[in-house]
């Protein structure tokens, strides 16, 4: 994208680093969207709380100035009015602590909603993400979003926004009440404080740039880590340990010299500031002392120490802030990454065309709303409201379709094919040709550059994609299974599915044998992706959940690569009765398999070089015959 729109999202302008409050702007519409009224009452009880507070410093003047002085002087002293004088101070400080208690616990509470929030978004908006996101991010550096960056926020909003509110009542209450006791020492005080404000952009400019470097740093090791854990087995075979050392060493090393960074200037803002607050206390002690004993303005001892806590407490909330500026800065850098994952475009869909049940009555289809083993297209036009509907056959044509993951460097070259309803379309040819790229067309995972893909006469991208894929069962090379038992693993092909027909689904891909031998049979929990299995039963529960969606279209890619030779057969009679009255797209390089195809096409760099049977393409003896005889092709 270019232009004025190149940095929008479809949840508003794109934030950049460097702008922090744009980010620090988005942030609190996560807050204000459902914690409103909460922030609200959160204001109030901070500014209940400082003003305690603040009562209770300026009660030190009247407390020396008009308690304890007459008192040391009397002749027979009665404390009744002390002692009244303190129990009401007491009770403003009871006030303010139940004040900063109450505060404090609605905040946990409105942290930890922003968090769900921000999760539950980030997760609706990845399911609508396209396929081609998840293929050029790591999968390491995504979860390290979920989990790392996610959490930089807790800090911030539970601890350092409610600071920042807190620090900035306590200075401006903090700077009247000097006003009030003494405008000169007011001056020095505000001196000191513009050099600690100072001192505290710099440092914070530096570590902001270095804790953006640490979360991404943090999400490249995340990302390696969980790419070795996978292939723990393949690195173990070829001995990999060490150079998988290393090249974590060099990823960690990374993460720790920008977090050593981060942190040295972030950890240099507090000792700063505080040796700077020192400072001020000890001169405004000098000047007002003086002031003090030589009655300069009318400035007495207890106005003197009223003062001085004053001091402390308008450094204190500078010093406060700049403590929080580490999680602040680390917050912004893992918001930047959060709401980048956001404002990732989202697949665009725009079709019309819907998938529903129908039931045919005197010849004319009816839609139904109970699954009925019918499908049909269903096309509302516009311009009259009138509905068409369109009996799902499995009819799929290829009419020259041109392809690119990029549209610099084409895969697929003028493809053209046409499979009918009920036939068996078998795809081989060496790795690479592109076999796997033109099932990921059929279902859209990818939108083709140039030609027409047509699914029972209409354009597929007229089809609403949900619809679109809902109407395919899909048996992929490498399976995923879920966590939850065997019987929740094949009923995710239909949700709504009864035992019986889990256990007819398995019973067609010859998978009922092992799964009842399973402890606890068809109740055996999987995880880990199925760890507990064969790599030929999880193709073989893979199948079983094709087989229970019962779709009118299949497509099999490498579907019995992982089955030894003799359950293939078995298996194979259990495919060809659920590739009955089915359109099917094979993909094989066991090309035993595909035999009894109705049509074999063999691709070559992306285009179609021969078609035909099985016979036709031996009795050729091209391409096919030397891939299935292994013999080479005479000149």
């Amino acid at each position: 994208m270019a232009g004025p729109m190149a940095m929008r999202g479809p949840r508003g302008r794109k934030p950049n680093v460097k702008n922090p409050g744009m980010l620090f702007k988005r942030l609190l519409a996560y807050v204000f969207r459902k914690y409103r009224i909460h922030c609200f009452f959160v204001v109030i009880f901070i500014f209940a709380g400082v003003l305690a507070n603040v009562q209770g410093t300026m009660f030190t003047k009247n407390l020396i100035d008009d308690y304890i002085t007459p008192l040391l002087t009397a002749d027979a002293p009665d404390f009744g009015p002390l002692a009244a004088a303190i129990s009401k101070v007491a009770v403003f400080y009871g006030l303010g602590i139940i004040s900063t208690y109450i505060y404090n616990r609605i905040m946990v509470n409105v942290t930890q909603g922003v968090l769900k929030d921000l999760r539950d978004d980030l997760y609706a908006h990845m399911e609508k993400l396209p396929i081609r996101y998840f293929d050029t991010h790591s999968h390491g550096d995504i979860m390290s979003i979920y989990t790392n960056d996610i959490d930089t926020l807790r800090q911030m909003i539970s601890q350092s926004i409610p600071q920042v509110i807190n620090s900035a009542f306590t200075i401006v209450s903090v700077f009247v009440s000097m006003l009030i006791l003494n405008i000169p020492l007011t001056a020095v005080t505000l001196i000191m404080v513009t050099i600690m404000i100072f001192s505290s952009k710099k440092a914070a400019g530096q570590s902001g740039k270095y804790f953006m470097e640490q979360q991404v740093n943090l999400g490249a090791v995340n990302g390696y880590i969980e790419e070795m854990m996978n292939g723990q087995k393949v690195v173990k075979v070829f001995c990999h340990e060490e150079e998988n050392k290393e090249n974590f060493r060099a990823l960690n090393d990374k993460l720790f010299a920008s977090a050593d960074k981060a942190n040295t200037f972030a950890n240099m803002l507090g000792p700063i500031n505080a040796q700077l607050g020192n400072i001020s206390y000890v001169v405004c002690a000098i000047v007002g002392g003086m002031l003090a004993l030589n009655g300069i303005g009318g400035f007495t001892l207890g106005g003197l120490a009223s003062f001085l806590t004053f001091n402390k407490s308008f450094s204190m909330p500078i010093n406060q802030v700049s403590q929080q500026l580490n999680a602040v800065v680390m917050a912004l850098a893992g918001a930047e990454r959060i709401f980048r994952l956001l404002d990732e475009e989202e697949e665009t869909d725009e079709g019309y065309v819907t998938l529903v049940n129908v039931v045919e009555k005197d010849g004319v289809l009816t839609e139904s709303s109970a699954r009925t083993g019918r499908w049909a297209w269903k096309h509302i036009h516009q311009s009259d409201g009138s509905v068409d509907y369109v009996e799902l056959k499995g009819d799929v044509i290829f009419n020259g379709v041109d392809f690119g993951y990029t549209d610099e460097k084409i895969v697929l070259h003028d493809v053209k094919l046409y499979a009918e309803p009920g036939q068996k379309i078998a795809f081989v040819g060496s790795t690479g040709a592109g076999k796997t790229t033109i099932t990921n067309l059929i279902n859209r995972f990818y939108d083709i550059q140039d030609g027409k893909i047509r699914y029972d006469g209409i354009n597929i991208n007229k089809i609403k994609k949900a619809d679109l894929r809902r109407s395919l069962g899909i048996v992929l090379q490498d399976t995923h299974l879920f966590t939850g038992t065997v019987r929740d693993n094949i009923r995710y092909g239909k949700l709504d599915a009864t035992d019986e027909e889990v256990t007819a689904a398995a019973k067609l891909a010859n998978a009922d044998g092992f799964i009842r031998r399973l402890p606890d049979g068809y109740d055996t929990m999987l995880t880990g992706d199925g760890a507990n299995l064969s790599q030929g039963q999880r193709q073989l529960l893979a199948i079983a959940r094709a087989a229970i969606a019962d779709p009118p279209v299949l497509i099999l890619d490498e579907a019995t690569s992982s089955i030894d030779t003799r359950t293939e057969r078995i298996v194979q009679d259990g495919m060809d009765k659920l590739m009955q009255g089915r359109t099917t797209f094979v993909i094989a390089h066991r090309l035993s398999t595909v035999r009894n195809s109705d049509c074999i096409m063999v691709l070559e760099q992306g285009r179609i070089i021969e078609r035909g049977t099985h016979e036709q393409l031996i009795e050729e003896k091209g391409r096919y015959y030397q891939l299935y005889t292994g013999h080479a092709i005479s000149a």
